[in-house]
């Protein structure tokens, strides 16, 4: 008896299996054409085996999809890492990444890079005057001009706030000025903000970097240069140089020292008499801060109150002076060397009246004395008036609320107006030194003060003028209907001592 023959297509049926189990799912059994069961199993296989294609197919184009998306959103992550999000520049990050590189070029022989920092001049009264939204527009506009300045292979940054870096490898000191010149020319160009034409220059630190020299040192001292620059006129360069690097130090020095001082009540008042020019009564005196530095003697407030508002220090100041003028008026009060009108006048800076806390610590220090709110005046000059956003109004109207006297100072110097004086909280308007300097002298200038002071009576406010240094002078100013005057003719600054010495013999 013969045995029947394999059939030859099993054989085939099971090598095709285990290729598609293998992972080969091109694989394709052949099949004879015969209609049986294996035949039937051969063409399931086949199908299963297209379908098998099609989902791997579609898993690997879904893989390579998300791959290729997850590589753009690193990208993406990378460039927002390094990308200021405001003007779409380099961020500081960025910076030293390039000058780290440019460093190592130097390093092996290349061209030094040089670095230039610039900082906006008057940026902030740009965001008080116009707001927020309008110096972002400012800084969106300096950042394109800044990269219409520079070549394409410089790096230009934001750093933060107003201020900016440029990055220019392989350079010199020539090229360097040539390209902070160009900047200069288009910064100052004016720009349209809104329906205003408006210009902001810049000052500008240059440093050209040294072998061996870290991406700290050299950032450090362009930036110390620029702050050279911003003490020098309006819109300037100034190249490092190591006598800079010792003023900056010498500068943080009295940075500490200035916080000793507060600490320490190395810090003295002197008062200058404000008098009622119908009478000549001392109706009141304006506190003056100065300093008894333990080496350099009596120290006047320009060489440190730039200081204190640039390092932030001028909020403790402030209330050292206001509480201690508060202090002194109410020993003259109990010493019966003053009558019950008699007021302290206290200058205040922008940012102490931008500190929320400004409202409860003369609360307190009232309090604290005993004083009367309303033998307290507080000047602030006419751009803080003018100028403040909704901080700056609370503190005003809770000022008020008080019942603290407000001043404007320095009145006639730029903001003169009728319409900001009707809306303004304030009680007195000091007209400003400049304005009185040619009274008796300058026909016309007469006729201007009479104007102002007219326009301050209209508005129902008191009129007081500052820098009168002859009788005539004050006699001229009394005829106008200016009720106070305060200046050299009716006595410098001086210890309280001295003050109340002088209102003993004038009563």
């Amino acid at each position: 008896m013969t045995s029947e023959a394999p059939d030859p297509r099993l054989h085939a049926l099971v090598e095709g299996i285990v290729r598609i189990a293998g992972g080969d799912l091109s694989t394709r059994i052949p099949h004879s054409g015969a209609r049986d069961d294996v035949a039937a199993v051969i063409a399931g296989i086949n199908l299963m085996a297209d379908d098998l294609q099609t989902i791997y197919q579609e898993l690997e184009e879904r893989v390579e999809s998300r791959t290729a998306m997850l590589r753009d959103a690193q990208v993406e992550l990378e460039r927002m890492a390094l990308t200021d999000p405001l003007t779409q520049l380099a961020n500081r990050t960025a910076l030293n990444a390039v000058l780290s590189h440019a460093l190592a070029e130097s390093s092996r022989g290349e061209m030094p890079p040089a670095l230039l920092i610039l900082d906006l001049d008057s940026f902030k009264g740009i965001n008080d005057t116009l707001g927020h939204s309008a110096g972002d527009d400012v800084l969106r506009v300096i950042a394109r001009r800044l990269e219409g300045a520079v070549r394409e292979t410089d790096t230009v940054a934001r750093l933060g706030g107003d201020e900016f870096a440029v990055m220019l490898p392989k350079s010199n000191l020539v090229r360097a000025r040539r390209v902070a010149n160009r900047i200069l020319a288009a910064l100052n160009e004016s720009l349209d903000v809104g329906d205003l034409r408006i210009t902001c220059g810049t000052s500008i630190g240059l440093r050209i970097a040294e072998p061996g020299q870290s991406v700290d040192d050299l950032v450090m001292e362009a930036d110390t240069a620029m702050y050279a620059a911003k003490a020098q006129p309006h819109s300037s360069i100034k190249v490092f140089e190591p006598a800079l690097l010792y003023a900056r130090r010498l500068q943080s020095v009295m940075i500490t020292e200035m916080r000793e001082a507060i600490r320490e009540d190395q810090l003295t008042l002197h008062y200058q008499p404000v008098v009622d020019l119908a009478t000549g009564r001392i109706e009141g005196v304006e506190a003056l801060v100065r300093w008894n530095h333990p080496e350099r003697g009596l120290l006047m407030p320009d060489s440190f109150i730039p200081l204190a508002e640039e390092t932030g220090m001028i909020v403790d100041l402030g209330h050292w002076v206001l509480r201690n003028s508060v202090r002194q008026l109410r020993q003259w009060q109990q010493e019966q060397q003053v009558d019950s009108t008699f007021n302290v006048r206290v200058n205040i800076s922008t940012t102490e009246l931008q500190n929320l806390e400004l409202i409860e610590h003369v609360r307190d220090i009232l309090r604290e004395t005993g004083v009367d709110a309303s033998n307290l005046i507080v000047e602030l000059t006419e751009s803080m008036a003018v100028n403040g956003g909704d901080v700056d109004q609370y503190s005003l109207n809770g000022l008020r609320r008080l019942g603290v006297q407000l001043e404007i100072d320095d009145f006639g110097t730029g903001y003169s107006s009728i319409s900001y004086l009707r809306k303004l909280p304030v009680n007195v308007v000091k007209i400003d030194r400049s304005l009185i300097s040619g009274l008796g002298t300058d026909e016309q200038q007469r006729d201007f003060v009479a104007a102002v002071l007219h326009l301050i009576h209209a508005c129902g406010l008191k009129a007081l003028a500052e820098g009168i240094e002859t009788a005539e002078q004050a006699e001229i100013l009394r005829e106008m209907g200016c009720g106070s005057g305060q200046g050299y003719y009716f006595g410098r600054p001086a210890p309280a001592a001295d003050i109340a010495a002088l209102m003993s013999r004038r009563t």
